[in-house]
């Protein structure tokens, strides 16, 4: 008897060249993404310097206060994590006005009658996210190597540490797309990120521990995404450092936050040039 029959109907897609392709146009909108970038590196020196100043005033002024319990950390070492954390959400969740400076040039629509899925679409904005918040990244390195923090260089440490950043800045850029599909001016969704980004920031774990929190504040530190980014990143970048939630859970944590927002997003997306 022939095996003609087992064998898969003309024209068909294996299940591997299908993710493959998928794939591919991930990549191909993130290239697309980073490369706008390049025309503008200025844009990485100038969301520097907020950084810069939470760790040299703030950092300092409260290392010598000693109010806040950082446990058998110094309170530099306990803040440049969050100060991490702070910087990739600050570039992410202005990501979005890009999608609406698009729709207004007209370059949304061409994206949208192209055969691309809309989910490769918002992944390959994320992609795109995380990869300018790695930028961020080497400067909170360089900064907490000149302050003295006490930082883990393994290299699987340095490599969860890309990962988080990447995850995290995924998961506020796909937040803010969604954001961006709601509002749909550039004017209402600045007035939104500016006060989205500092209940989230205050609200987690970045400048003070969860322990300290009043019992309303913990419950919203809890279900916030930045609080089990920062403490990843708080277990991955010191040396010594300790998870309060254990690494698999901030990592799955940022993963399933992460799928339900892109799910959101790609059913988003097309309306946004209604």
């Amino acid at each position: 008897m022939s095996d003609a029959s087992a064998e898969p109907p003309s024209g068909a897609v294996s299940p591997a060249a299908a993710l493959l392709r998928y794939v591919g146009k991930v990549l191909a909108v993130a290239d697309m993404e980073v490369r706008k970038l390049r025309h503008d590196p200025t844009e990485l020196l100038t969301r520097a310097i907020q950084p810069t100043l939470w760790l040299l005033v703030f950092g300092e002024v409260f290392a010598h206060v000693r109010a806040i319990p950082t446990g058998n950390l110094g309170y530099i070492d306990f803040l440049a994590p969050g100060i991490l954390a702070q910087s990739v959400l600050f570039v992410a969740i202005f990501y979005g006005i890009s999608v609406i400076w698009e729709r207004d040039l007209g370059i949304l629509h061409k994206f949208l009658v192209s055969p691309t899925p809309r989910t490769a679409l918002v992944l390959g904005k994320a992609l795109s996210a995380g990869v300018r918040a790695l930028s961020q990244a080497v400067i909170i390195y360089l900064l907490a190597l000149v302050l003295g923090v006490a930082m883990d260089w393994h290299p699987a440490a340095l490599g969860g540490v890309v990962i988080l950043v990447m995850l995290g800045a995924a998961v506020f850029s796909t937040f803010s797309l969604i954001i961006a599909c709601i509002v749909k001016t550039r004017e209402r969704f600045m007035g939104i990120g500016q006060v989205l980004t500092m209940p989230l920031f205050f609200a987690s774990n970045a400048i003070y521990p969860t322990d300290i929190m009043p019992d309303w504040l913990k419950v919203i530190a809890h279900v916030n995404p930045l609080t089990y980014e920062v403490d990843g990143l708080r277990a991955l970048m010191l040396a010594g450092g300790q998870t309060s939630f254990g690494l698999g859970t901030d990592i799955g944590v940022l993963l399933g936050v992460l799928a339900l927002l892109v799910a959101i997003a790609g059913w988003m997306y097309p309306r946004i040039v209604v």
